[in-house]
């Protein structure tokens, strides 16, 4: 069950990104989170409505500063897909298994062996290759469009990822991506609020709801399944399969959007999905 709901998240992460990609292009960063945090919050908000009151002290200040986080989290995510080549930015995210691992292993002791070791290495390297636009001299190296911000989101992601994992084994996978979602679809309401942006949202979930309903969809259904794969798996292991989901999105962008990459891009590429795929693998 385990490994089932976690390529049910590397799938759905995958349309997601690919999807959000579009999406913040055509509606900006804070009308997207808006539609998929309330779409997320409405339609799950029965299966767990019975549960609210049980929720312990404890655990609502996890989910509430988990939701803190992937707030920061969503917004930097948003922005680099927004601004650079999918296929560029979604390798760096591989970065978010060192993230989610490290954490895991100083506050639940989930240990690295060697080979997982060896694999995240060459990950970074990859991770590098895939980032620099420019490779002529190091002091010359010039990064592509949003990987700053992709890096800055990939921290805040690994930490994501061990508090969604942590949460969902403390409540439910649903009750996470509920709270989370409730609680950031609230300070959207506040932000477009503030910028007198609700005119122009209800126009784009007119004309565009298609496309609000796919990305909604696939984003809230990666969350609930990865947050389910860590409770039969240890999240590192839950992690570093459904992480592959960089592959599936990083082929979209090079399909659809016609992106192109040079050579030592072309190399870093592969060095990070088969690393992220013996990774997978090993643990």
């Amino acid at each position: 069950m385990g490994i089932l709901f976690a390529l049910l998240a590397l799938i759905s992460w995958g349309l997601g990104d690919f999807l959000i990609q579009r999406s913040t292009r055509k509606f900006g960063n804070w009308q997207t989170l808006f539609f998929i945090t309330s779409s997320g919050a409405i339609f799950t908000f029965p299966i767990i409505a019975g549960d609210l009151l049980a929720l312990s002290i404890f655990q609502v200040i996890l989910l509430s500063f988990s939701s803190l986080v992937i707030l920061i989290a969503a917004l930097l995510d948003f922005e680099a897909l927004k601004i650079g080549k999918i296929s560029v930015i979604e390798p760096i995210y591989a970065f978010e298994i060192l993230i989610t691992t490290a954490v895991a292993a100083i506050f639940i002791q989930e240990l690295l062996n060697f080979w997982q070791l060896a694999s995240l290495i060459l990950l970074i390297i990859g991770i590098f290759l895939v980032a620099a636009k420019n490779l002529s001299g190091l002091k010359r190296i010039s990064l592509e469009k949003g990987v700053w911000l992709a890096i800055a989101a990939t921290i805040n992601m690994g930490l994501v990822n061990f508090l969604f994992g942590l949460g969902g084994r403390q409540t439910s996978p649903v009750m996470m991506n509920w709270f989370i979602s409730a609680v950031i679809a609230v300070a959207c309401i506040i932000y477009l609020s503030c910028k007198r942006d609700w005119l122009e949202t209800g126009k784009n979930l007119r004309r565009q709801y298609p496309l609000i309903l796919a990305v909604s969809f696939f984003d809230n259904v990666a969350w609930i399944a990865f947050s389910a794969s860590a409770l039969f798996l240890p999240l590192a292991i839950a992690t570093g399969i459904s992480e592959s989901y960089i592959v599936l999105a990083a082929l979209l962008g090079i399909i659809f959007n016609r992106e192109k990459l040079k050579r030592h891009q072309w190399i870093g590429f592969i060095i990070v999905v088969g690393m992220a795929t013996a990774l997978a693998a090993i643990s």
